[in-house]
């Protein structure tokens, strides 16, 4: 890891000798890191082989759940298993189950992890999902999801395709499925600004390499849209597209792009990058914010912050 500093108020949130550890490889290509600090354990999906990872201080990398997004009993290959991982506001783990085409929560305690799945959400207005990706969480217990087609073993030509477009969804509390934009050609990463009145939403499509940021109305639909970034430059000369990012506490957004890790304040002023010789795809924050999990292709990483 190489860092480059592009405002002074970097250094407020990087070391400048903060180093990259790797914890685990392996893996066919890593996503969904999750830290679970009650039980001080990182949580990842392999996306490609269906199942979640969890590593520990004490025992390192062991299978957590398998399989973990494809239940089918057709073999099938591409991205089929879980990818983004998250918890509700009862500490329960909602999966976003790539082959199998839903939104679901697992039935089960986080220590006593099982194959029973409660499915949240499988489709929209009688069309399935193509491949539920990454989710964001509001404090009232609204789930917001993006929909891509990487799932699909053909991606967006694939014959199992549904919907004539890629979308970006809501799960009420109450259950109640809204399609909240049907415009972003590749929604990927998502995750909330503090306060919950604002979203940012990665956009890894080659053309069209951006963030956006969209206002909340008071129904939580969205409005205000606009890009809140773009790597359109940066990904014609680095590897990798906007996809997997967090929000701290102040702000601060931690986003993979193009050549590693982009860290921007709110406002979306670039303030530096850590870069990597790999493809890095997401990534989660230790509950003091001081340590950084990474996914990345075949590894899994950590980074001390500060």
């Amino acid at each position: 890891m190489t860092i480059e500093q592009l405002d002074p108020r970097f250094n407020t949130l990087v070391s400048k000798t903060a180093k990259a550890e790797i914890l685990a490889d392996g893996f066919s290509w890593s996503e969904g890191p999750l830290w679970i600090e009650q039980y001080k354990m990182f949580l990842f999906s392999d996306v490609k082989k269906n199942v979640i990872y969890k590593w520990t201080k004490e025992k390192g990398k062991e299978i957590y759940l398998s399989p973990s997004g494809y239940t089918g009993k057709i073999p099938r290959g591409g991205e089929l298993g879980s990818n983004g991982l998250g918890l509700n506001k009862k500490g329960q783990l909602i999966i976003c189950q790539d082959g199998d085409r839903v939104v679901s929560l697992m039935d089960a305690p986080l220590n006593k992890p099982k194959t029973k799945f409660i499915r949240l959400a499988t489709g929209y207005r009688g069309k399935k999902f193509d491949s539920p990706n990454d989710l964001a969480f509001l404090s009232n217990g609204d789930i917001y999801f993006t929909d891509p087609p990487y799932g699909l073993e053909k991606n967006v030509d694939d014959p199992l395709k549904e919907a004539k477009y890629q979308g970006v969804y809501k799960i009420s509390a109450t259950g109640k499925i809204t399609l909240l934009t049907d415009t972003l050609t590749r929604p990927n990463g998502i995750a909330f600004f503090p306060g919950g009145k604002t979203i940012l939403i990665a956009n890894s499509d080659p053309g069209k390499a951006y963030w956006y940021a969209y206002d909340l109305d008071k129904n939580g639909l969205f409005i205000n849209g606009r890009i809140f970034y773009s790597a359109n430059a940066a990904s014609k000369q680095d590897a990798g597209m906007p996809d997997g990012l967090k929000i701290d506490k102040k702000g601060n957004v931690f986003a993979s792009g193009p050549g590693g890790l982009w860290i921007f304040n709110q406002s979306g002023k670039l303030l530096g990058k850590m870069k990597f010789n790999d493809l890095v795809s997401n990534c989660s924050f230790s509950a003091d914010a001081k340590t950084l999990y990474l996914t990345s292709n075949h590894r899994v990483l950590k980074v001390s912050l500060r």
